[in-house]
């Protein structure tokens, strides 16, 4: 049931769209940048062209630009693709549909076998390409990086019309545009013909328009709101001279102001519990933090804890675990190792905010963002750097996860209920957990691959047994509803948390489906991990399976020991929307009557594992012994760790 409010709303709004599908205004004046409030373009190139970081940076740029001039692409994770000329940018070029210019309303955008793949379609569309084309023509001076940017233009605007087509079904989509639109025209606005210009202010106008009357507050209130409201904000802030700026500017800075209340936690987590979509929601507010240095002291409060939440997932290698959905876009510079997008967030909050333990401990990142947003300043202080990421454990009360950290591991374990609403975003991956060892990748989470094109792959990839936890019966630990839903969530509750510099003990239990799940971890640092899994639920015979996803190449003996004994299978993994790798799966399996016991023991050392011995005693429900001590799991109360004398 729709509320009065809503519905009033959604009567304003449709006879905005239609006011504005029907007689569209003609204001169009030729502006220029540079833009206030954003740093002297022609200061940050000539900065770049000297930084002793460059040379890779401006390889990258030029070579993605010459591309650019012969319309091959590189989106989200495909493959480079050659889409010719002229551009059809309404095309899933991957799967051959495209759809007409009917009214915004009409495009059935959600409708895979009308409208093909629609992330694959707008992720052109955002036009981020262009603000390269714009960096390129400032770094190297070549005139045909300029002259390709109102080519594509001139014809984008033809071939949609305000309000017509697929490309203002979004309006987070419309709002992606606009912030690319308005980098360019900072970048190379003063380079570009006042006729152009004129015919593009009056397209970017309608762009405002269509913001203003369409946010999401009810569809998709969460980083769909809030991106939406950055860029409408932005277009308020650094075009004052548009007739409605005024009220750009005071909507949109109200929303993101409400939304960063709403939207982010106590403990600095997003509420959709994507690290991916966290990452976003951190570049959204900090790129309206530039543009307001006067933003109240509770909001820059929030958003430091936002990015101690991002720093404490990244590994020392830059590489930010992928926890939940993960679309294959960026906010700002959508190129380069798309694992490590977040090291570049994370130098632009060191700047700004001036931390310099969120700083990765090789440089360089500074260029991809940092330089462009905050001038020349963050080269200095990049360069100020320290040593390394903290290696403390913690847990997010909110999110529900636990990090726990060593000189040589880094392991992320999910506690947490779904997200917020329907858990769109949400994988069923609790009591799952992710690992590092050095940095590098040792446990993976599958990935995302898809959102519409393919529902069983889209189900395989984001449910439970396709994670690093325990699989029961091959049930769900929530109940799918289309690709954006989950009803009759798991019920999770965190029996124990402990964290000492030697020692980090959590206890956990997820119910589901009558079953109970209990996963009691216990991490003797610097680089033993000792996971109990224990089943209990209805009479009967039941499959238990406990998987462990790794890289491709990695050899289970290594690292991992298990009872029962697991076997290697093939599998795969998403490192960004659309693409798929090979990866290998260790599956551990019981078969029979319930409880059932099952136990992992994980080395980070680069010993082999050693031998596992289990017992059980009236007072100690189950123990794990190994050379370097006794792991004791009580049935009530939490796990502790009993070293041997030589340990103590």
């Amino acid at each position: 049931m729709r509320s009065p409010s809503e519905i009033r709303f959604r009567v304003q709004q449709e006879l905005a769209n239609l006011w504005l599908f029907a007689a569209p205004p003609s204001w169009g004046e030729p502006l220029t940048g540079p833009l206030p409030g954003l740093p002297d373009p022609e200061a940050v190139a000539a900065a770049v062209r000297l930084s002793p970081n460059r040379q890779a940076y401006l390889q990258q740029v030029e070579g993605l630009a010459d591309e650019l001039l012969t319309h091959r692409f590189r989106l989200l994770g495909l493959e480079p693709v050659d889409l010719g000329s002229p551009i059809p940018w309404r095309r899933d070029f991957l799967h051959g549909q495209e759809t007409g210019l009917d009214y915004f309303r009409r495009i059935p955008y959600l409708d895979f076998q009308r409208a093909g793949d629609h992330k694959v379609i707008w992720e052109l569309n955002r036009h981020q390409h262009l603000v390269l084309l714009a960096q390129a023509f400032l770094l190297t001076g070549r005139r045909e990086f300029l002259d390709e940017i109102p080519r594509q233009l001139d014809h984008w605007m033809l071939e949609n019309p305000v309000q017509k087509g697929i490309h203002w079904a979004s309006a987070l989509e419309v709002a992606f545009r606009a912030l690319s639109w308005l980098w360019v025209l900072h970048l190379v606005g003063k380079h570009l013909p006042e006729d152009f210009r004129r015919r593009w202010m009056r397209s970017l106008h309608h762009h405002g328009l269509h913001l203003e009357h369409n946010l999401s507050f009810y569809f998709s209130p969460n980083t769909h709101l809030l991106g939406e409201a950055v860029a409408l904000d932005a277009l308020g802030r650094l075009l004052p001279d548009m007739p409605r700026s005024a009220q750009w500017r005071s909507l949109g800075s109200k929303t993101v102001l409400e939304q960063m209340q709403r939207q982010v936690r106590e403990d600095g987590s997003h509420f959709e519990q994507s690290s991916y979509y966290h990452l976003y929601s951190v570049d959204f507010f900090l790129f309206f933090l530039v543009l307001h240095p006067e933003a109240p002291e509770w909001y820059r409060g929030k958003l430091v804890k936002m990015v101690d939440f991002l720093s404490a997932l990244v590994s020392s290698q830059g590489i930010l675990p992928l926890i939940g959905d993960e679309d294959g876009g960026r906010f700002f510079h959508p190129y380069g190792e798309r694992n490590r997008f977040a090291q570049a967030t994370l130098v632009s909050c060191a700047n700004l905010l001036q931390r310099t333990d969120w700083l990765p401990s090789h440089g360089g990142l500074e260029l991809e963002q940092a330089v462009w947003w905050m001038a020349s300043d963050s080269l200095d202080r990049s360069n100020r750097r320290a040593a390394l990421l903290p290696d403390s454990s913690r847990w997010f009360a909110d999110t529900g996860l636990a990090v726990l950290r060593s000189e040589k591991a880094h392991v992320i374990l999910d506690a947490g209920n779904f997200g917020a609403g329907s858990a769109g975003h949400s994988h069923a991956d609790t009591l799952s957990m992710v690992a590092f060892v050095d940095g590098r990748e040792l446990l993976i989470d599958p990935g995302t691959f898809t959102y519409i094109s393919d529902p069983a792959a889209r189900q395989r990839f984001r449910g439970t047994a396709a994670h690093n936890t325990v699989s029961i019966d091959s049930l769900e630990q929530a109940v799918p509803q289309g690709p954006f839903r989950w009803t009759t969530p798991p019920q999770v509750e965190l029996l124990h948390w402990d964290s000492t510099d030697s020692c980090d003990i959590l206890d956990a239990c997820c119910r589901y489906g009558g079953f109970t799940h209990r996963r009691s971890v216990v991490f003797q640092k610097p680089g033993i991990l000792v996971v109990l899994d224990r089943v209990t639920g209805p009479a009967g015979s039941h499959r238990i399976e406990q998987g462990w996803l790794v890289p491709e190449g990695t050899e289970g003996s290594d690292f991992l020991a298990t009872i029962p004994i697991a076997s290697a299978e093939p599998a795969e993994r998403s490192q960004a929307l659309g693409s798929r790798q090979a990866a290998t799966r260790w599956v551990a399996r019981y078969e029979g009557e319930l409880p059932a016991n099952m136990v992992a023991v994980i080395h980070f050392n680069g010993d082999r594992p050693g031998k596992i011995e289990t017992s059980t005693a009236s007072e100690i429900d189950f123990v794990v012994q190994l050379e370097s001590g006794e792991f004791h799991f009580p049935q009530q109360g939490p796990p502790r760790l009993v070293p041997h004398p030589m340990q103590q």
